[in-house]
């Protein structure tokens, strides 16, 4: 057997050592163990994607603070590193598959573990509809074909009647496409994932050298607030709130190594460092794509920045036929971050049916023999993501709700590993003496886990405010669409708590305390 993507050998023993491993866990060897170091580092760097999430959102970063924005991208990063330093302890401790779920279920009570999951997989859905959205931001501005619903005014717009529409009939599109690739079977996945990070990685490097070429001012640049603090009661910090967004979006999903644990070959050795490596690899990439580019562009005080964004910025600099490659490569990674995005759900609906947290588990957790994935929790995510694009077709706003909800979505369930990982540290009891040769913190662990979980709690009262800046102020549910939308589910999920609390069955649930 050879491990695709990565060219590593994979021998019957290591096999038969890490399936001996997940067996010690109380579980049977399902899913196909055949990813490598490479293809770990790949899913959670096509997660966070940066040819997604800058050139989706960097015209609402540098509309909302001006070129000063930049300044958000270390601070979230340094935020980031430190929740992806306590996934990294706990990915080396414990490689199952559902990465946050398995992770919460092993250091917090049930209901904690239960609710981490649950809205991770809700998570997932809304970022895989937000994130197929921003082929609207690319395709028709490569091409104007691709504006299938509108006019030329729509092009390249999310934010116009015309553009919101198409913007979900490309994605309806692309949702399709994941969802045969993620039932074909975890090699496909990452090959296609593998060759996506590798026009990524690739097409960024290059569009950073072709920038530098057409510098026209120095990194000063990244001082200039254009303005951007009038009509904030705070001045500039409340327009820097307001633009910590973007790179609040960007950040995460790093966790995504850990969730493909159980298909990855020594995962307790590859899936901490590919957590570390995603997120450094994303900063130090976004950080200079975005610098060099506000140092390159013609016209720093253009409107069509704070409009149109990166693909303005590219093609005013380097010309349509140059722009338009590096926008071609930005839709190949828009297409591997949403499939990452809907492996990841798929492999936390599969552990928590597994563990009969769901109705239906024996359906949900059921592996196809020939593909070696779970077949109908693919199907689901299918189906769940289609949903929400369709219910927010035409909607021009549906574009900010969504984002702002799929981060909140995930900062909250990151909130119920890093917090009982404290509460554990506090007591003396993490990491325990049987910790073992993996990923561990040492004496800067306890620092690091209480900044964490402080930065995770003042992120989500940053993303919960109803701020007219983000989402308008002519409905007030627009303003307060992203606090409603996460205490629905929350709802929604405590019914099916205590629906489905009767039928759980595992016993290692009671000896579980926080």
């Amino acid at each position: 057997m050879a491990v695709h993507g990565d060219s590593l050998p994979v021998n019957a023993g290591r096999d038969d050592t890490d399936s001996a491993d997940l067996a010690g866990f109380g579980y049977k060897q399902q899913l196909e163990r055949s990813l490598g170091s490479f293809s770990s580092f790949a899913s959670g760097f096509s997660y966070i994607s940066i040819m997604t999430g800058v050139f989706q959102l960097f015209f609402f970063g540098f509309g909302s603070g001006g070129p000063a924005f930049i300044w958000t991208w270390p601070l979230v990063f340094l935020g980031q590193l430190a929740v992806a330093f306590c996934f990294a302890e706990m990915a080396g401790q414990y490689p199952l598959a559902g990465s946050v779920y398995q992770w919460s279920k092993q250091i917090a009570r049930p209901v904690t573990s239960w609710f981490a999951g649950w809205i991770m997989v809700i998570g997932a859905v809304v970022t895989a509809a937000a994130v197929a959205v921003a082929y609207q931001i690319i395709l028709p501005q490569v091409w104007s074909g691709f504006q299938i619903v509108g006019g030329t005014a729509d092009i390249g717009a999310t934010s116009t009647p015309g553009g919101a529409k198409n913007a979900i009939v490309l994605a309806l599109g692309l949702v399709v496409f994941t969802t045969v690739i993620n039932i074909v079977g975890v090699r496909v996945m990452a090959k296609i994932n593998n060759f996506g990070v590798a026009v990524e990685l690739g097409g960024i490097i290059l569009l950073i050298l072709a920038l530098a070429v057409h510098i026209k001012r120095g990194p000063q640049v990244v001082l200039q607030t254009s303005g951007s603090g009038a009509g904030h009661s705070a001045g500039y910090l409340g327009a820097f709130l307001v633009a910590s967004l973007m790179s609040a979006y960007v950040f995460y999903g790093f966790d995504t190594a850990g969730s493909l644990a159980e298909e990855t070959v020594e995962p307790r050795r590859h899936a901490p460092r590919a957590i570390i490596r995603a997120i450094t690899a994303a900063f130090v990439v976004g950080g200079l794509l975005m610098l060099v580019g506000m140092m390159a562009v013609g016209d720093i005080h253009a409107k069509e920045l704070g409009v149109s964004g990166m693909p303005y910025l590219l093609k005013s600099t380097l010309g349509n036929t140059l722009g338009d490659v590096f926008l071609i490569c930005s839709a190949i990674a828009i297409t591997v971050c949403c499939l990452a995005v809907q492996t990841a759900a798929i492999r936390m609906i599969f552990a928590m049916a597994r563990d009969g947290r769901l109705p239906f588990g024996a359906s949900f957790s059921r592996v196809s023999p020939r593909s070696k994935t779970p077949v109908v929790p693919a199907l689901i995510t299918g189906v769940l993501t289609i949903v929400v694009l369709l219910i927010n077709i035409g909607n021009q706003r549906a574009f900010f709700v969504l984002t702002s909800t799929a981060i909140i979505l995930f900062y909250i369930p990151y909130l119920m590993v890093t917090g009982p990982m404290l509460l554990r540290r506090l007591r003396g009891a993490w990491p325990g003496p049987d910790h073992g040769p993996y990923f561990r913190m040492g004496r800067f662990g306890l620092a690091v886990n209480a900044f964490a979980v402080l930065y995770g709690i003042a992120m989500i009262v940053n993303l919960f405010w109803p701020r007219g800046a983000v989402y308008g102020t002519d409905h007030w549910y627009y303003q307060w669409g992203a606090l409603l939308t996460s205490v629905l589910i929350v709802v929604v999920g405590g019914v099916m708590l205590a629906i489905r609390r009767r039928a759980w069955t595992r016993p290692d649930d009671a000896e579980v305390v926080s």
